[in-house]
């Protein structure tokens, strides 16, 4: 399964794409990476401004239409500090979902620290230790401390760099003074958890995201020392408390002279450094491990361990419309035998009369897919269930499918039981080549439909011959096919009329003949149809 995962942060936006498997584990085929400043002066205001929410529209819309190029069965995005603060962060989510169709979801402080630990914890190799992970970002910072899957604190201060360039950084370079309130402002604000890690203790210290990567980059060049990934590279404090002193000292002409800085992020990078010393000196950290993976991998590792299911349907089906068929059939409840059964029994008739239909590959696949999906309509009621089909069909967001595909599945779902016609408005409105394919297709939908009445699998397959002008559709069954043969000249008829020859159905069994006898009253309820 191919998931596109989108971080909605303060700062940046990020999207990592990913092929997940069955064991839980993903492989990354893709990143993306913008800086938006969605916080800028929002933060304080608690709006988000009109240009912030443009230009991440216009970079979501550009992530949509790479996830879309790469062939992703979901999108899966998430908003944090600057959206879930600001009055108008609601508003801003729905804005991108009616044009993008893509439903950010806000999450809390707590959230964003958990998928962060779950981050790291599925990248850096802890060997059951404590640890304490640490994300900086624009509006706020996370804290998790925990063990393997326990995590037993998750907080979110609202001390992220934006948020502290903005409203308490007032010097470039920071004076003495400056520095000094920012020192206490930070203090006040992690104090009570600083306690409490140090009470509770850890083993390791990780940092992931921009501002601690980029610090800890900087810090390892400046020892020199240039490892070749940052991820899992080691940092003294000592080097970092070493670059939070020079950046203290310098101005922004200077930093954007740093090999490695970005220079987007060259005036937000002092607040950074002061915050990440004064944390990792608060709880006697004595290095920082540094991670590669944050909030977005987090998002993808929680999805795959709370839908196992989607992910081995993935791995199932590997074709994206396949899949999707099989996920809304899954989502209404269908009889997963009895489906499969007709699937099988419309596909066998589909082949043997491919000289009388000549319809092709394509329609093959759609008339699979519709034997799939044909009786989801008992998910909202049995009355009129192959009108309710049609719905679902139409309405079940499934991907892969061109619309009018998307137009005969429904019909061909719909006709399983009753006949198309004319008068039918949304049948009469398909082109004439789609109204034949219907036509064709929900007859053999119907016939194969009644072979499996029981929804007890009786017909274990079909062969077609032709004898005197007409098909002749031999059934191979094991046990009772009295509810499969009821009614059967009527259930053939449609057949007969898209195909333009005379359709008969025996019973291949010699035991058997096929002279269509009334079920008992027990059978015909227990296919209640």
């Amino acid at each position: 399964m191919r998931i596109a995962a989108i971080d909605l942060g303060s700062n940046s936006l990020h999207m990592v794409l990913a092929d997940t498997d069955q064991t839980g584990g993903f492989r990354v085929i893709g990143r993306e990476k913008e800086m938006v400043r969605l916080g800028s002066r929002s933060l304080a205001r608690g709006r988000l401004s009109a240009a912030a929410m443009r230009r991440a529209i216009d970079v979501l819309r550009k992530y949509r239409k790479v996830a879309e190029s790469e062939g992703a069965d979901k999108v899966l995005a998430v908003a944090t500090s600057a959206v879930r603060e600001a009055r108008n962060g609601e508003e801003f989510l729905d804005a991108i979902g009616r044009e993008l169709d893509i439903w950010p979801r806000a999450i809390s402080g707590e959230e964003e620290a958990r998928l962060i630990y779950l981050a790291a914890l599925h990248s850096i190799h802890l060997e059951g230790r404590r640890a304490l992970v640490i994300d900086i970002g624009g509006g706020s910072v996370e804290l998790a401390l925990g063990r393997g899957d326990a995590v037993e604190m998750s907080v979110s201060e609202k001390i992220g760099v934006l948020r502290l360039s903005e409203e308490i950084v007032k010097s470039d370079p920071l004076t003495t003074r400056n520095d000094t309130r920012l020192v206490k402002h930070l203090d006040a604000a992690l104090k009570p958890h600083v306690e409490r890690i140090k009470a509770a203790g850890f083993d390791v210290v990780v940092g992931t995201s921009g501002t601690i990567l980029a610090l800890g980059a900087l810090a390892l060049e400046r020892g020199g020392e240039v490892p070749d990934t940052l991820h899992h590279a080691i940092v003294p404090a000592s080097e970092i408390h070493t670059l939070r002193r020079w950046m203290a000292g310098s101005d922004v002409k200077a930093r954007l002279k740093m090999n490695g800085l970005d220079e987007a992020r060259a005036d937000i990078i002092v607040p950074g450094a002061v915050l990440l010393d004064t944390l990792l000196q608060r709880v006697g950290a004595p290095e920082i491990v540094l991670c590669e993976w944050a909030l977005r991998e987090g998002i993808l590792i929680d999805y795959i361990q709370r839908n196992p299911r989607a992910v081995a349907r993935a791995e199932a089906y590997p074709d994206v419309r396949h899949r999707s068929v099989v996920s809304l059939a899954e989502r209404c409840g269908y009889d997963e035998k009895h489906a499969r059964k007709v699937a099988q029994l419309a596909l066998d008739l589909f082949d043997a009369t491919v000289r009388q239909h000549r319809l092709g590959a394509s329609h093959r696949s759609l008339l699979e897919y519709s034997a799939l999906l044909h009786g989801i309509g008992h998910h909202i009621s049995y009355r009129g269930h192959h009108k309710h089909a049609h719905y679902l069909v139409k309405n079940g967001d499934l991907r892969g499918f061109a619309p009018m595909e998307i137009e005969v599945l429904a019909h061909v779902a719909r006709y399983h039981r009753r006949q198309p016609r004319k008068k039918h408005v949304s049948f009469a409105a398909l082109p004439r080549a789609e109204r034949r394919a219907v036509l064709v297709l929900s007859a053999h939908l119907r016939l194969a439909d009644s072979l499996d009445r029981s929804h007890r699998q009786v017909v274990k397959g079909l062969t077609v011959k032709t004898r005197g002008g007409a098909l002749i559709v031999q059934a191979h069954v094991s046990g009772d096919t009295s509810l499969e043969m009821w009614g059967m000249p009527r259930q053939a008829e449609l057949l007969s009329r898209a195909l333009g020859k005379r359709v008969k159905v025996e019973i291949a069994s010699a035991s058997a003949v096929a002279s269509f006898p009334r079920p008992s009253p027990a059978l015909r309820a227990r296919a209640g149809k």
